[in-house]
């Protein structure tokens, strides 16, 4: 039923007059069926009110818009039990679909290897690898009027997957591992717009230097908004809070200050927003 195109286009109508739709859940269905359909968590209904009302606006200004987002990180196999992989939790990318639907947007999430609940109202897709995120983004991003890269993407990938086990044998010297870069694409995304107008907001995570390094990156990657954050110990992966400097294409920069990633996720909308508005 949700899938029919009467349906859709009814929940199209109603995003387009503002109306936040939190997106059925999905699991078993009646009979033996199972898939989206079924009613969200009580408690995503309550966050999803509770952030639509503490924004205290009476007309969600992303309503109508669909936002593409990544989250998690990319794992990339090198037998079949070990990966190649990193820390990213992929929490401040559901901060921020969870904070897109309340602002009204129809938000697709793919999302890498987060173990995390679905937030109420987004699409979710899962991935594994860079490639396969890849696919993902360009697919989802062909009538998306926003794409946020929050996911930390593999630089690199073995050369060669080892269809058993590498195992340890003694006298024998550790094996080389031979690397191949993964497709970039942040850049992919940015340089190859798939629709006029569409907004790309990158991620930088870096370790020193960090606005020298962002301010390089956006220029070399071609988005229109870049999240710089310092990364280290106990800092940002894993964390229920973040601190960044956001940096626009045309050289503002917008301080967040160490808070819930919520925070964070909420001051990216607002300059996404402002980017849509005439004369911004």
């Amino acid at each position: 039923m949700w899938e029919h195109p009467a349906t859709q286009e009814n929940v199209a109508t109603l995003r387009r007059r503002g109306a936040v739709v939190i997106e059925p859940a999905v699991g078993r269905l009646t009979g033996v069926d199972t898939g989206k359909g079924r009613l969200p968590d009580p408690g995503e209904i309550f966050e999803v009110c509770r952030r639509v009302l503490a924004r205290g606006v009476p007309e969600p200004d992303l309503a109508g818009r669909h936002v593409v987002i990544s989250a998690g990180g990319t794992r990339e196999p090198l037998d079949p039990v070990r990966f190649l992989g990193n820390r990213s939790s992929g929490k401040q990318g559901y901060a921020l679909a969870r904070t897109a639907v309340a602002r009204g947007a129809r938000v697709t999430l793919i999302e890498a290897n987060t173990g995390l609940p679905d937030p109420a109202g987004a699409d979710v897709l899962r991935v594994g690898t860079a490639v396969q995120l890849r696919e993902a983004v360009v697919k989802a991003a062909a009538d998306a009027d926003v794409v946020v890269m929050a996911a930390a993407v593999a630089d690199f990938r073995p050369s060669e997957y080892a269809t058993g086990k590498i195992k340890k044998k003694d006298g024998e010297e550790a094996p080389a591992l031979t690397l191949v870069r993964n497709p970039d694409i942040l850049a992919e995304v940015a340089g190859e717009r798939a629709r006029a107008g569409q907004i790309v907001v990158g991620f930088a995570a870096e370790t020193d230097d960090v606005l020298a390094n962002g301010r390089a990156k956006l220029r070399r990657k071609g988005c229109d908004l870049l999240v710089v954050n310092e990364v280290g110990e106990r800092k940002t992966f894993g964390s229920e809070e973040n601190e960044a400097v956001v940096l626009a294409a045309d050289g503002q920069e917008t301080p967040v200050p160490y808070g819930p990633k919520e925070a964070l996720a909420d001051t990216i909308w607002d300059l996404v927003s402002a980017r849509f508005q005439p004369n911004s």
